[in-house]
């Protein structure tokens, strides 16, 4: 039997129908709780952005070229991260996401972990990311792993973008 406390990274998609119910519905979270930060909240999915309402409503397509890391307690989905294929050398982190009630765990920690290896597998020389500004937990996990700020790949105003060697 599972300790359900134990928490497993596996990459997606897996051999459960749940797993791939609870990636939407991280994903659903994550841009909900964003859009919301930017001060854009929407009342639920429909209110969404296209691109982010077919990553919810599809993420095996959305996500069809990229790697997708799960984390597991048991049988729940609780957390999420995709890694793009590397294009020119280079890869990318998007949609770190834990379950609010499975944050402090070391769950983002082990996702961010497995991306790096995969990275090194891959080929990559390098691994970037972006990220808003006000979340500064996340982006001290990005300095604990090495990443540091770089120029800016995208205008959006309040997001920061950062890089590391693989």
């Amino acid at each position: 039997m599972t300790d359900p406390c134990e928490i497993s990274v596996v990459r997606w998609p897996g051999r459960t129908r749940s797993a791939e119910d609870g990636l939407a519905a991280l994903l659903a979270a994550y841009h909900l709780q964003t859009e919301t930060e930017k001060g854009a909240g929407v009342a639920d999915v429909d209110g969404l952005p296209d691109r982010y309402r077919a990553e919810i409503s599809d993420p095996r397509s959305a996500f069809a070229d990229d790697v997708v890391l799960v984390a597991l307690s048991g049988s729940a989905t609780v957390g999420c991260l995709v890694v793009t294929a590397p294009a020119d050398g280079r890869s990318e982190i998007k949609r770190l996401w834990t379950d609010p009630e499975f944050r402090g765990r070391g769950i983002a920690s082990d996702l961010l972990g497995a991306a790096l290896a995969h990275t090194a597998e891959s080929g990559a020389g390098t691994v970037r990311l972006s990220v808003w500004n006000w979340r500064t937990a996340a982006i001290a996990l990005y300095e604990r792993f090495g990443f540091t700020v770089t120029e800016s790949w995208d205008d959006r105003d309040q997001l920061v973008c950062m890089e590391r060697a693989v």
